[in-house]
């Protein structure tokens, strides 16, 4: 760039003044504005005055270096422009500009600096293009209607029989030729569409009802920016005032280089969107019967761990051939079944035989221990949630009554079940509907109910704690197991059984059981009853020496129980009443709780002591009214 003259400073003048562009002249080296014209008073919005005197490292802040680099370059030069300062206005909006700097001449190096608006300047670039269009006029107009008429009498014979709707726009998006599939599907005549603004016409609004810009039109952008334009979630709208989903594409006509417009060829995708639908609809469907039948296949073998040592009811006493007989009577109805017993009785057993012998046996038996759910957790575990329900609902959640329709829901501990919840409960029993936590919409449930307690139901429901309309509905078909001490006939076969699983499992040779040890096992008054009989053989197989039994049972509750039952003949001694049986339960679990300082569950806690579950055993602790210290 060479160097240009320097202007004479009294040429500025009533020039300097009227110029259209902001111009400012100022001392590089005293870091001054010295003078400003009205111009660049306008576009700093600062009064000349507050100009005269200030930095012009202050119109440029934090661009001190450009600065430097640009009254250099204009000192050394005689003329520099940049289009990299920045300067801000009094509001505190930067401006684009481009700066301009010619050296004055005088004593002292001086600079005059012009600002030149480049948004402005765009503005006057548009303008200019525009009205160069305007000026070609009616002759460039014909010319573009002759390209389209050209290009709709060339396809003619394609445009009628594409089952595509196809029209074409000009560069103002003005429809010049629709044909007939696009009739169709628009509902429009081509003589109500062609000469008319097509957006406006059918593309105006999204599908949510919103306003559709024109300039946000990508129909529109393909003669903007020459660009193919493919879209596939949007809508047109019929005459009718209704829409329909589309996609389509458009292609930007060009004549010579030059941009005239755009052929839109559109199809209307309705029925793939309602396949989608359907498609994803079958999938989430699918999601939950997958979700649905691996909880199931989880909680069936859960089931089946938990009675691998119980391939069948066994025991021929008569209490046991009673209650069999029960199961029998009831097994081919849905009726609700109430099993009570004392802990360890093996009701959950005679609930699997409920099971196994009716016509729900091919569906799952589920099991729930209302026990060991926390209070909180109840109704989502009993009819499941919607994700989102509350903290912690990360995904939807099938409840024990959904898994188990068209099978049986086992109720263990039903006595457990909080007050509140127990309203919930009496509902789907009488009406066999839910809803899930969260969610609305009701679920109809096909479920057969057995429930289980080692609590006095009715003595629950006197002392307000359980309630009596659930209890009525619940004991339809009471069945009532009977403890271990009070059928010893089915010591010696049920402990045979136990000795033979447990060798199996320990992989140990399989002890013989003595006509003394079935003495002894019958002596013993069992109050954990079967489990408590099954824990004491698999500790006698795993002491055993030699192919003998070491049984280890309390000695001191030995005199409760005498005379011979290998042969079947009942003991001599009096069973305990009920009131009984309860002090002496009491007295056991006291007796255990101090041994072991108040501790229930984990290795050495009461429960491990007394040979039941600590989910049991809590519960007892509960019915007893028993304080742990």
């Amino acid at each position: 760039m060479t160097k240009n003259r320097s202007l004479p400073s009294a040429s500025l003048g009533v020039v300097f003044v009227e110029a259209p562009e902001a111009m400012l002249v100022i001392d590089p080296g005293e870091d001054r504005v010295i003078d400003t014209n009205p111009a660049a008073s306008r576009m700093l919005g600062t009064p000349r005055d507050g100009l005269r005197g200030s930095r012009p490292s202050d119109l440029f802040p934090g661009q001190l270096a450009a600065l430097t680099v640009f009254t250099q370059a204009a000192l050394a030069k005689g003329r520099w422009w940049t289009q990299a300062l920045v300067p801000r206005h009094a509001e505190g909006r930067t401006l684009r500009v481009e700066t301009e700097g010619s050296t004055l001449s005088g004593p002292s190096q001086r600079l005059l600096v012009t600002l030149i608006d480049l948004e402005e300047r765009q503005r006057r670039q548009v303008d200019g293009e525009a009205d160069a269009y305007m000026r070609a006029g009616l002759p460039e107009w014909q010319r573009m209607e002759r390209i389209f008429r050209d290009i709709e009498r060339g396809n003619q014979l394609i445009l009628r029989a594409a089952g595509e709707g196809i029209y074409g726009v000009n560069a103002e998006g003005v429809t010049t030729f629709v044909n007939p599939a696009a009739e169709r599907m628009l509902g429009w005549k081509a003589s109500d569409l062609v000469g008319k603004d097509m957006h406006a016409s059918v593309h105006h609004t999204h599908a949510d009802g919103s306003h559709y810009p024109h300039r946000h039109c990508p129909i529109y952008a393909a003669f903007r920016d020459g660009a193919v334009h493919k879209v596939d979630d949007e809508v047109f709208w019929r005459a009718d005032g209704t829409a329909f989903p589309v996609e389509y594409t458009s292609t930007p006509i060009r004549d010579r280089g030059q941009l005239l417009g755009a052929v839109i060829v559109f199809r209307d995708i309705s029925q793939r969107r309602e396949d989608e639908a359907k498609l994803k609809s079958a999938l989430a469907e699918v999601g939950l019967l997958r979700e649905r039948l691996e909880q199931e296949n989880a909680y069936l073998k859960e089931e089946i761990r938990a009675a691998r040592h119980h391939e069948g009811i066994i025991g021929a006493s008569p209490a046991t051939e009673a209650t069999l007989r029960q199961v029998d009577l009831v097994a081919g109805t849905d009726a609700t079944v109430l099993i009570t017993g004392e802990s360890g009785t093996g009701k959950e057993l005679i609930a699997r035989a409920i099971h196994e012998a009716s016509r729900r046996s091919g569906r799952p038996l589920i099991r729930v221990n209302c026990a060991a759910i926390p209070r909180d957790l109840f109704e989502s575990e009993f009819f499941g949630h919607a994700k989102g329900a509350f903290t912690g609902a990360i995904r939807d959640r099938i409840g024990r009554f959904e898994l188990a329709d068209g099978g049986t829901l086992f109720l263990d501990e039903v006595g457990e079940i909080p007050l509140d919840l127990q309203s919930k409960l009496l509902r789907v029993l009488q009406e066999r509907v839910f809803e899930r936590i969260g969610e609305a919409r009701t679920r109809a449930v096909d479920v057969r109910l057995v429930a289980a307690t080692n609590r006095d139901l009715g003595a629950e429901v006197r002392r307000g704690r359980f309630r009596e309309d659930l209890f009525f509905r619940l004991n339809v078909f009471p069945i009532q197991v009977r403890p271990l001490r009070e059928r010893p006939e089915d010591i010696a076969p049920i402990a045979q059984h136990f000795l033979q699983a447990a060798a199996r499992r320990l992989r140990v040779p399989e002890p013989r059981l003595t006509e003394g040890d079935v003495r002894r096992l019958c002596r013993y008054p069992w109050p954990g009853n079967v489990r408590e009989l099954e824990n004491a053989i698999e500790r006698a197989v795993i002491l055993s020496t030699r192919g003998r039994l070491r049984l280890d049972l309390p000695e001191t509750e030995a005199g409760l129980r005498t005379g011979p039952v290998a042969t079947g003949v009942a003991p001599a001694a009096r069973p305990p009443n009920e009131n009984e049986r309860r002090t002496r339960d009491r007295a056991e679990i006291e007796a255990a709780l101090a041994i072991t300082g108040g501790r229930v569950f984990g290795p050495g806690g009461a429960a491990e002591l007394l040979g039941v579950k600590p989910t049991t055993l809590a519960s007892r602790i509960k019915a007893h009214g028993i304080v742990r210290s």
